[in-house]
């Protein structure tokens, strides 16, 4: 078998910013991005938790503390980032934030701070690395969608509206940006073993059986399920891979 072959999973040699990458998803993608050879740079608003991610993941690892809401400051922070580390070839927009609440009780500010982190955040810091990967004629945009991008479930409207704006957001940026070498898909979790999950579902058993009963694996998904599909998507196999939102779930968008 030919060395392209045997590397075609590798991250060797990439450099990935992961927005709320301290815990749950993010720190998933960041141990998996790290096993399959990447340096990975984690954003968070917790230096705290920051750090202790970092000395888990080892050498291959760092982090700045900052807020994706404070979107003044998405430039200032990329070009940092840059400055210190050099060149970035993956952004894996993951940082989120969740409200539930009935329509009654959830009110516009609410819904716009849902909106604020999830798609004005990811869009500020996208667009101030795009200019970047454009002048390498490199580079991998990933945004964590969610089963809310595709299905209707009650009293998560503003999760639910910014995590369908995202499959409009990698669809368009991916048609304006993909000539120029940079692929932009979504993951799209299932029902992961995450704290932003559990405190979700854990006082709603209704709501965590409906959910087993339409997944066909019976289960809830471990958080690496979704690092290794990012590395997937970010990977040389995937080079051919553009403008879609790949469900990772048990089969529950498929499920009866």
């Amino acid at each position: 078998m030919s060395e392209e072959f045997k590397n075609m999973f590798s991250l060797k040699g990439e450099r990935a910013v992961i927005t709320g990458g301290a815990t749950g998803l993010g720190f998933a993608m960041a141990k998996c991005m790290v096993a399959a050879g990447a340096e990975v740079i984690l954003l968070a608003r917790d230096a705290d938790k920051l750090q202790k991610a970092c000395e888990e993941l080892g050498s291959s690892a760092s982090y700045y503390a900052y807020d994706v809401t404070d979107t003044d400051r998405a430039q200032e922070i990329a070009d940092q980032i840059i400055r210190e580390h050099g060149d970035v070839t993956i952004l894996c927009n993951n940082a989120g934030n969740h409200c539930k609440k009935p329509i009654e009780e959830m009110s516009v500010k609410d819904f716009t701070d849902v909106l604020d982190v999830h798609v004005v955040g990811s869009y500020a810091f996208t667009r101030a690395f795009v200019p970047h990967m454009r002048k390498n004629q490199k580079g991998s945009i990933v945004f964590t969608a969610s089963m809310t991008s595709f299905i209707g479930m009650p009293y998560v409207m503003g999760y639910a509206a910014a995590k369908s704006a995202f499959l409009g957001m990698v669809r368009s940026l991916a048609a304006e940006v993909s000539a120029d070498g940079i692929r932009v898909n979504a993951v799209a979790p299932g029902w992961i073993d995450t704290p932003m999950f559990h405190k979700a579902v854990d006082n709603d058993p209704p709501r965590q059986q409906k959910i087993l009963g339409r997944t066909p694996m019976n289960r809830f998904g471990d958080p690496e399920d979704i690092g290794w599909a990012v590395v997937y998507l970010c990977s040389p196999a995937a080079k051919f891979v553009n403008g879609v939102a790949l469900p990772v779930d048990g089969g529950a968008l498929i499920g009866f």
